[in-house]
């Protein structure tokens, strides 16, 4: 039978989990407006000259 207790003592949570929602939250990851916003900006650029 498990002892329900004693596997909780030995639970550590995964470091690779708490990295990627380190990450996540800290580098706000882009959307599809967001990469939109980047190509029309790039394409007005780019007719200057």
């Amino acid at each position: 039978m498990i002892d329900f207790e004693e596997e909780l003592k030995k639970f550590h949570p995964s470091l690779e989990v708490e990295q990627v929602e380190d990450n996540v939250y800290k580098n706000k990851p882009k959307d599809m407006s967001d990469l939109l916003d980047e190509m029309l900006k790039e394409m007005k650029g780019g007719r200057r000259q």
